[in-house]
Parts: C-alpha cells; sequence; structure tokens
C-alpha cells in the first residue's frame, strides 16, 4: 500500500455565477486552471434565497460532462430541446453536453437550505461532437454504505462491493460523499495513474499530515491509496479521482474542445443557432 500524499492545498475562491448564485470553486482558479480530466469543481451552498433563488438560467455548454450532485434544496433542470428533469436533495444528473445543450437549472424552493456540487469532466477529442445525453438519479438510487467509520454515498464507481449508477467508459470516473465519524480514518484505494482530490465541506479532516478545514481541496500525489481522517466533529468531504484524457484543453467559458478554431466555431454556431444539433436523450431512476 502506498498512501497518496497531499500534492496541493487550495482555499476554494468565491465566484459569482448564473444570475448572481455565489460559488466556491477550486478546480477552474488561478490556483488550479484543471486538473485532467476535471476543468471545474463549484460548491454551492446557502440558507438565504437571496443568495441563490435566481439560480442559472438559460446558458450554453459544449464539450464535456457536467456532474452536478444536490446534497440539500430542489432544482429544477429543463434545456431549449423540452428535456425536463428535478433534482431533489440527495439526487443527482450526469448531463453530457458532447455538441451542445443550452439549458436552465432553477432553484424551486423560497426559503432553506440550497447545496450541491457541480463538476466538470472533459470529453476526448472524439466524444465532443457527439450527441448529448442525461442521466438523472433519484436519491434512492443512489447506493449508501453504513461502516463503524463513516456513510459513504457511492455516485460513481466502486466502495465495499457497491457501484455508483453512472459508468464512465471515458475516464473511469470514481466520486463518493463521505461522512467520516469524529476521530475515525478513511481508507480507499484510488488506482495509480488516476487524478484525485479530495475537498471537504463539512468539519475538518486530516490527510498525510495535512490539515483541511471546511472548503479546502486537496490534490492527491503519486501513490494507490487515500487515508483520511476526521477532527474532532467530524468530517464529510467528497473523494474523486478520474483517469486524464491527456488531450489539449482550449476553454473558454461554457465551451471546451481540442484547438481555438473549435471554439471559434463554437461560438459561431452559438451566434447563428445552431449549437443544438441534436436532441439530448433522457433517462432517470
Amino acid at each position: 500500500m502506498n498512501v497518496r500524499p497531499v500534492k496541493q492545498k487550495i482555499k476554494a475562491y468565491e465566484v459569482t455565477e448564473g444570475a448572481g448564485v455565489t460559488v466556491h470553486r477550486s478546480i477552474g482558479t488561478p490556483a488550479l486552471r484543471n486538473l485532467d480530466p476535471f476543468l471545474m469543481l463549484d460548491h454551492f451552498s446557502s440558507d438565504d434565497p437571496g443568495d441563490y433563488i435566481a439560480g442559472f438560467p438559460d446558458h450554453p455548454h459544449r464539450g464535456f460532462i457536467t456532474f452536478t450532485y444536490m446534497l440539500d434544496g430542489h432544482m429544477l433542470h429543463k434545456d431549449s430541446m423540452g428535456n425536463r428533469g428535478d433534482l431533489r436533495s440527495g439526487g443527482a444528473q450526469w448531463m453530457k453536453a458532447a455538441s451542445g445543450v443550452i439549458h436552465s437549472e432553477m432553484p424551486q424552493q423560497t426559503n432553506g437550505l440550497m447545496r450541491g456540487f457541480q463538476l466538470w469532466i472533459n470529453l476526448p477529442a472524439s466524444e465532443k461532437m457527439s450527441s448529448p445525453g442525461y442521466q438523472e438519479f433519484s436519491p434512492e438510487a443512489i447506493p449508501v454504505i453504513e461502516t463503524d467509520q463513516a456513510t459513504v454515498r457511492v455516485l460513481i464507481g466502486e466502495y465495499a462491493g457497491s457501484r455508483g449508477r453512472v459508468e464512465d467508459l471515458h475516464t473511469n470516473v470514481q466520486y463518493l460523499d463521505v461522512a467520516l465519524r469524529p476521530g475515525k480514518t478513511f481508507t480507499q484505494a484510488v488506482a495509480g495513474g488516476l487524478n484525485g482530490f479530495v475537498y471537504v465541506f463539512e468539519g475538518d479532516a486530516v490527510m498525510s499530515d495535512t490539515v483541511l478545514a471546511t472548503h479546502s481541496f486537496a490534490l492527491m500525489g503519486e501513490g494507490d491509496t487515500v487515508e483520511i481522517t476526521a477532527g474532532v466533529q467530524g468530517a464529510r468531504f467528497i473523494l474523486v479521482a478520474g483517469r486524464p484524457i491527456n488531450e489539449p484543453i482550449v476553454q473558454y467559458g461554457p465551451f471546451v474542445m481540442n484547438t481555438r478554431e473549435e471554439i471559434e466555431q463554437a461560438f459561431v454556431d452559438y451566434r447563428d443557432g445552431k449549437l443544438v444539433r441534436d436532441k439530448a436523450s433522457f433517462v432517470s431512476a
């Protein structure tokens, strides 16, 4: 067993997105532009409706996947092709924007906690202009594993013999939500060759002698195992890893391609109303 050290620790930046929603961003900042295959990580959290009620009105995407995980709250998704979904607390959505989607994500509550994550995952060049699609999973579809140390929600990948519902053939993503009890240690195999990180969003923890407070992002170094110990109040974090694509990344806002020319074409297509080429499939469970 070769325990992965903390290669880089980042305090998440506060960024305004959508119609004024404040998010804590770690990947996609000056400190870490990307972590192949991951392009952006946003953590949104507020119990003040003034911070989130305006939501994320219609906006385009091309060339990558968004994975949205709702911790608390209620978010309506719809797109320009008539697809419609409803993310509830504990639910998740895998949206393959690929050749192009214009969609909105709007809170459906006027008070209470709104909290969750959105992760952008790159697509290889061969898939960037493929047909878009959605996979949406209810809280009941997410495997939950209880141990003496932790409660683990398996969103993508495998833990203790249980597999998440999303299957990612391109980057072999693993995504766990871990609620670790005070003073307990969580151990998970993360294969060599995968890029990975831990993001603490409740309490605090220690990973490889590095203290991680709330809103701390830890980039994993080389190894094959992750060990994290919770502080006296416990800790809750996401653990994410994926296989790098190792292709050029050219990004401008919501478009992520391999060349500048492809980005320019995306803007032309959006301007001319041609960004959306195919109706996205929609699968829910």
